[in-house]
Order: C-alpha cells, then sequence, then structure tokens
C-alpha cells in the first residue's frame, strides 16, 4: 500500500504562485511514478504532469511555462510549482501513484483545492 497526501493549496490572485505537495508513505520502493492531475467544477479529470522514478519530469504542453515538477527524495515529496496562476487554474490538484508493474495509478491523495481570483 501507498499513501499520498496533497497541500498546499489555498486562494490566490491571478499571477500568483503556488507549491503542491505531494507526500508518499508505505511501500514507496515500488513506485514507478507520480502524477499530477487536476479536475475543475464540471469538468473530467485533467493530466497535469509525471515524475518518475528516473528522476524524468514533464507537463502537460499547455502548462509548459508556468508549471514545473520537482522531487525531494530526503523528504519523499513531489512538488508542483505553479506560477502566473489564471483563472482557468481553478480546480482540485491530486496526486497519484502507480507502481512497477502496474499499468494503473491505484493510489491517490484526497486532493487540495487551488482557486485563483480574477
Amino acid at each position: 500500500q501507498v499513501q499520498l497526501v496533497e497541500s498546499g493549496g489555498g486562494l490566490v490572485q491571478a499571477g500568483d504562485s503556488l507549491r503542491l505537495s505531494c507526500t508518499y508513505s508505505g511501500r514507496t520502493f515500488n513506485i514507478y511514478n507520480i502524477r499530477w492531475f487536476r479536475q475543475a467544477p464540471g469538468k473530467e479529470r485533467e493530466f497535469v504532469g509525471d515524475r518518475s522514478r528516473s528522476g524524468f519530469s514533464y507537463v502537460a504542453d499547455s502548462l509548459k511555462g508556468r508549471f514545473t515538477i520537482s522531487k525531494d527524495n530526503a523528504k519523499d515529496t513531489v512538488y508542483l510549482e505553479m506560477n502566473d496562476l489564471k483563472p482557468e487554474d481553478t480546480a482540485i490538484y491530486y496526486c497519484a501513484a502507480r507502481q512497477s508493474g502496474s499499468g494503473n495509478f491505484d493510489y491517490w491523495g484526497q486532493g487540495t483545492q487551488v482557486t485563483v481570483s480574477s
């Protein structure tokens, strides 16, 4: 089992920055990659970015230049750095983990709300 806890969300103004954290615990040795998703009210869940065990990170093309992903191995935490936030970034942000050998992201955090006011 893997447990994931997101934090760092909040209410900000357009143009502000936020850093979300995804702290993982449990059978972490078997995690292959951790992915960020978001879901806005009335919309489908959207891929935000990914961080693999090898250290490779990437974000959705539409978010490049504003969002980046990093990791602190000592803290078992993956970060989502969001800059120049826009009202359309308002959503619940989730992180999810996929274990080696699994085709699915079986472990999810509870989500953290990000609200961007204009």
